[in-house]
């Protein structure tokens, strides 16, 4: 065996090891972009979480008057961008679309520290991290022009009925096919962008992921690929499936390409790993066509597969309103189709705070 192989046997070895210890800590999520022809975009992810997260699909139009939620020094700012979101618990946005195309999923990151919140300086709430970029930029370059400049300090608060502090990085990605990962490693924010960036997991840090990827694409895809539900297994899965699906124009063969890659990289409902306790079951996928401003939504608890058509809605501030999409306890209830008429009138959830 050559020093060059044995050291890089070494780092691997390591970097498995790190990735088995903290996944038993983790969450399990996967999202990936599609890049097709003809200027196809798709992004996909899964929802994975050990309990029911109380999701319903939201219409936010623009105009709306939006505030940090973490005190009297919280940003505040006015949406520019119409948007439909999933929340979770109603009290955060947690996926969605705007109406420019753009894209924003969090997952969960273990190894997420957020900055010490002075209360004087601008701050933004966790929960409200995502429909922050939605709200306000078109494309994921004009988000990291913003975003790279730290305008606010994220501030994070326990997980609903847990004792532990939420835990997340953000991934946003536009019409374009352009891609990008924001994360907290102690303290500081760190932005990975670049188009080449299609997928994101969990734990570990993003740039590790690519890392432990990297040796599995030199072993090859139909060769053999990681199957286990840890994140770095379904990173690899997802990175090698979502560029070997069939690049086509056409846009039905497309999502089903897309929707196949999310499902494989699922975790089974209701899967118990004894020494891995907190691997979740998948709850729910979305994809989000960007070229045709589709987004479908997938519960595991019904049949059917349904989408919301964001070119049919009145995202304008003078006659646009505020629309809720009651999915029931565990995603439950049974819609199939376009479900634009399906969504009632509400006032919009508060973001959790402080």
């Amino acid at each position: 065996m050559s020093l060059r192989h044995s050291l890089r046997t070494t780092i691997i070895a390591t970097l498995v090891s790190s990735t088995m210890l903290v996944s038993t800590m983790s969450q399990a999520c996967t999202r990936f972009v599609y890049l097709g022809t003809d200027n196809q975009v798709i992004t996909a992810r899964s929802m994975d979480w050990k309990t029911d997260t109380g999701t319903n699909l939201w219409i936010f139009p623009r105009g709306m008057q939006r505030t940090g939620e973490v005190g009297p020094n919280s940003i505040t700012w006015t949406s520019r961008y119409g948007s439909v979101i999933a929340s979770g618990y109603d009290i955060s946005t947690t996926d969605g679309m705007n109406e420019a195309g753009l894209v924003a999923n969090v997952l969960w990151l273990a190894e997420s520290t957020y900055p010490q919140y002075d209360g004087k300086s601008p701050g933004l709430s966790l929960a409200a991290w995502a429909q922050y970029a939605l709200d306000n930029f078109a494309t994921v370059q004009e988000a990291i022009a913003v975003l790279e400049r730290e305008p606010f300090t994220v501030v994070t608060n326990n997980v609903p009925g847990e004792e532990r502090l939420a835990t997340l990085h953000l991934s946003l990605s536009d019409s374009s096919g352009d891609s990008a990962i924001i994360e907290y490693i102690d303290g500081k924010q760190v932005i990975h962008h670049d188009w080449r960036y299609q997928v994101m997991t969990n734990s570990p840090t993003f740039d590790k992921q690519l890392a432990l990827n990297e040796y599995w694409k030199e072993i090859g895809g139909t060769v053999v690929l990681p199957g286990t539900n840890r994140a770095a297994d379904r990173f690899a899965r997802a990175s090698f499936y979502v560029n070997a699906i069939p690049k086509t124009s056409d846009p039905v063969e497309t999502l089903a390409s897309a929707f196949s890659v999310i499902r494989n990289v699922s975790v089974p409902f209701g899967i118990s790993t004894p020494d891995q306790p907190n691997i979740s079951s998948t709850r729910w996928r979305t994809v989000a066509d960007h070229k045709r401003k589709l987004y479908f939504f997938e519960s595991v608890s019904t049949p059917n597969t349904f989408w919301v058509d964001l070119n049919q809605i009145d995202f304008s501030q003078r006659t646009g309103t505020v629309r809720k999409l009651d999915l029931g306890p565990g995603q439950s209830h049974t819609f199939a189709g376009a479900v634009n008429t399906h969504f009632k009138a509400s006032a919009p959830f508060r973001f959790l705070g402080l």
